[in-house]
């Protein structure tokens, strides 16, 4: 009400041009929405990155047929790989590869409860400041926040999925083959570090996903915080 009478004040004394350099300085209605809410919504959006997105790389072929995420042999592996193919052993480095998307397929559906936790406890300082950011702001803020920690979390459940998928049995024998392969040196890379740091990529890359879309969709905010929140940086 008190907006309305300042405006009529104005108009009476005013002329349009004067009339509208007022508005333009008057507090919008969004001007309500306190750093508490702004985190709300930037949880909620992470949150739905979860849901709608990071659910996906639970999937068969999750990571495996996803460009985005789709994990790749680390750069010492890939000698591994080219000579077994060499001598007629592509199926076996095939399934190699493989298996090591099937274990981040698994250990992220175990895992996803982690990932949830994460979310509902981060603390944005300045959650205004990261909604006025680039599209994936609020994705960058909790992996800063969360990579460390998620990362001891998740390893052993990679780890766990690892024997589940038999990737430590492929693998193994991949490598005693490749290391019997005269004048080569031996390898013996760290897999399970390798392939939780690449999993956890992954997550963060698919909620991202879904918060770009959130930015720049308003049908998929679908949420009355999500609108309300977004708006402010439309």
């Amino acid at each position: 009400m008190k907006r309305i009478y300042l405006l009529l004040t104005v108009l009476l004394a005013t002329n349009c041009a004067e009339l509208q350099q007022v508005v333009n300085q008057l507090p919008e209605d969004s001007s309500a929405l306190t750093n508490a809410d702004i985190a709300s919504g930037l949880r909620q959006a992470l949150e739905f990155g979860i849901d709608r997105q990071v659910t996906k790389l639970t999937q068969k072929d999750g990571f495996f047929k996803n460009e985005l995420v789709k994990i790749l042999l680390p750069e010492e592996l890939r000698k591994v790989d080219k000579a077994l193919r060499d001598i007629g052993l592509g199926n076996l480095a095939d399934e190699g590869l493989k298996v090591l998307n099937r274990a981040a397929e698994d250990a992220v559906k175990e895992a996803t409860p982690i990932f949830i936790d994460a979310v509902k406890n981060i603390t944005f300082a300045d959650a205004k400041n990261i909604l006025l950011g680039n599209d994936k702001a609020a994705t960058d803020y909790l992996k800063s926040k969360t990579q460390s920690s998620l990362y001891n979390k998740f390893k052993p459940v990679i780890n766990t999925s690892f024997s589940k998928v038999g990737a430590d049995q492929i693998w193994t024998n991949l490598i005693t083959k490749y290391n019997a392969i005269p004048f080569t040196n031996n390898v013996n890379t760290d897999l399970t570090d390798y392939v939780t740091n690449e999993a956890l990529k992954g997550v963060y890359i698919m909620i991202a996903v879904e918060e770009k879309e959130i930015r720049t969709k308003m049908g998929s905010r679908t949420t009355a915080l999500l609108q309300k929140v977004f708006a402010l940086q439309d």
